[in-house]
């Protein structure tokens, strides 16, 4: 393998629109970057009582659709300027679990995911979710402080 080249062509990240996953996001555009081949699946999960607040708050679907999309823009609009292939995808359930799941079952050659994340009341969790996925997930994972 040339030098420089990335081992890592099909990557996961996990986003949560936090600090931690931008620059966890940072880190798997970095992966990705100039690698012909290369794709970006990004995993966001919505958890039951993110989904309840979120009804509370907005009421209205489109709407609560609209916001959690605008969580993203700026993870997307790299990717694009990055030129790297990506697809989103809304999973609902518990973090940790819907992430471990996701990951064991699309053979991917790493997982990205930040070191912490917001949990519905939009306070920090301690690593709760990372260290339940690093446990549980079948390829490397890059968790990024």
């Amino acid at each position: 393998m040339e030098r420089g080249m990335s081992v890592y062509q099909k990557v996961l990240l996990a986003a949560d629109g936090s600090d931690h996953a931008r620059r966890a996001s940072g880190h798997a555009v970095k992966l990705l970057k100039n690698v012909p081949d290369g794709h970006l699946d990004v995993i966001y999960i919505i958890d039951k009582d993110q989904s309840k607040s979120d009804v509370l708050h907005y009421g209205n679907k489109e709407i609560i659709q609209m916001k959690r999309r605008e969580q993203l823009e700026d993870l997307e609009s790299d990717l694009k300027e990055a030129g790297i292939s990506y697809e989103v995808h809304i999973e609902h359930g518990e973090p940790g679990p819907t992430i471990v799941s996701f990951a064991n079952s699309g053979a991917y050659d790493c997982l990205v995911i930040g070191s912490r994340g917001l949990n519905q009341l939009q306070t920090m969790v301690l690593g709760s979710v990372s260290h339940k996925v690093v446990k549980r997930v079948q390829c490397p994972v890059l968790v990024v402080k």
